[in-house]
């Protein structure tokens, strides 16, 4: 199987993707009973119930991981870095072909994960530092620059004469790349290069490629680390000169020079990962916020008639179609997961988007309902020390592209809502596309 990714969103990877061969470490007994495909993400769900309710912690013999499915079992191991450890989640999920790692080596590619792939203490003494940059003030200063931009992109799509637009081309793709790219020093005018790069971010690291196809991805991560090697140089060029950068760069360099504890290739690894993670779950946030409101008119006239519920509503989009479906640790000892025996050196997959929908911490898990009380608790950004460092900005994003939509265009709707496809992909669920009208109803 081979899973490329979409043109229209970096981590919607596309293609068939085959039933999979895994079963428990028990008894071998295929995964397919459970109608269960890793990569398969247009509608997991109903494989992830007969999951949760049959085989809640199973080996999975096609991708190599024990799967776990129910709330508290994610939740705790997450929870528990000390035996279950973060050093795999940026790991390809393929091996690197030598093609693709002789390009890689030739050309200078150390970058490793921002934090997220990062184990105490070194994750403990980074993130320290990278976080005393993601500050309230530094949000406040880029929200009237992403509802300008919302509002500008909005008016772009609904002045098309069909009446018809891409909600995910046309606005949510383009807010959160401009906002990281703001964050990290770099113009608008790099758009469309950095979103190549993502893209093949996401098809090296969660994509299923062959030898063959991981070869033009090789060369994008190559240029996607001379870049931010670049960024970091620049910063220190601008900070020698007195010159005062205004980004997270710059701050990052300038923590650096009045000691604080970070090397010049942790701080471009930080931009290698905040790129990617910045725009690419935003991006996804956003769509499928307006996707699964329009699909529920009911919800959408909720906050046509109240604008105060919509950070209710991003919640409980969170919950109930989040970015990111699952995410990886490794086992450092042997031990147990729900009653499961996973020996020293398993690979284990999370997955929230079934952890979400568990009936034992959500009522009615399949209801999309923003006046649910407990949506907040859902495990969308993680838990633990590894919780999402950019939360407050992907939702303060959401937020503002929410409002700004209701107020532009109250009558959008969707087009063939139940022909939406998500791209293959281990861990991000991602629409190809979200199909929208504002013309009169036929």
């Amino acid at each position: 199987m081979t899973a490329q990714p979409a043109l229209a969103h970096p981590a919607a990877a596309t293609g068939q993707c085959p039933v999979a061969r895994g079963g428990s470490a028990e008894n071998g007994a295929a995964s397919a009973h459970h109608g269960y495909a890793p990569f398969a993400m247009t509608d997991p769900f109903p494989s992830y119930a007969a999951l949760r309710e049959n085989e809640p912690v199973m080996f999975d013999e096609e991708i190599g991981y024990f799967v776990v499915s129910r709330y508290d079992d994610v939740k705790a191991t997450f929870d528990n870095w000390q035996v279950f450890s973060s050093e795999n989640a940026q790991a390809p999920v393929r091996a690197r072909g030598a093609a693709a790692t002789t390009i890689m080596n030739d050309g200078g590619f150390t970058a490793y994960s921002g934090l997220s792939a990062r184990i105490p203490p070194e994750h403990t003494r980074m993130r320290a530092i990278v976080q005393k940059e993601f500050t309230p003030r530094r949000y406040k200063k880029l929200e009237p620059t992403i509802r300008e931009n919302t509002a500008r992109l909005l008016q772009q799509m609904l002045a098309h004469p069909s009446e018809r637009g891409d909600f995910l081309k046309d606005v949510a793709v383009d807010i959160p790349t401009i906002t990281i790219l703001g964050l990290l020093g770099v113009g608008p005018e790099m758009v469309s290069t950095y979103k190549k790069w993502s893209d093949s971010r996401a098809a090296m690291t969660w994509g299923d490629l062959s030898d063959d196809e991981q070869i033009p991805h090789a060369h994008n991560l190559v240029d996607y680390w001379t870049e931010c090697l670049r960024l970091v140089s620049n910063a220190h060029e601008q900070l020698d000169k007195n010159e005062n950068g205004d980004n997270l760069v710059f701050d990052l360099v300038q923590a650096q020079s009045i000691g604080s504890e970070i090397s010049d290739h942790e701080i471009a690894s930080v931009c290698y990962s905040l790129l990617f993670a910045g725009h690419e779950t935003t991006t996804t946030l956003i769509s499928n916020t307006i996707r699964e409101l329009l699909a529920h008119p009911a919800e959408w006239q909720k906050l046509l008639e109240d604008p105060s519920r919509i950070p209710a509503a991003i919640d409980e989009t969170l919950r109930f179609s989040p970015s990111i479906v699952g995410w990886r640790r490794k086992a450092l000892v042997d031990t147990e997961i729900g009653g499961v025996a996973i020996p020293a050196g398993s690979n284990i997959l999370l997955l929230m988007g079934s952890a979400n929908r568990d009936g034992d911490t959500f009522e009615q898990p399949e209801t999309f309902d923003i006046n649910r009380v407990n949506a907040r608790n859902h495990l969308s950004f993680g838990f633990g020390i590894h919780y999402c460092l950019g939360n407050m900005l992907a939702k303060m994003q959401d937020k503002i592209v929410v409002e700004e939509t209701l107020k532009a265009a109250p009558g959008l709707r969707l087009i063939d809502a139940e022909k939406i496809v998500f791209g293959d992909n281990l861990s991000f669920r991602a629409p190809t596309a979200v199909p929208v009208t504002w013309g009169d109803q036929k």
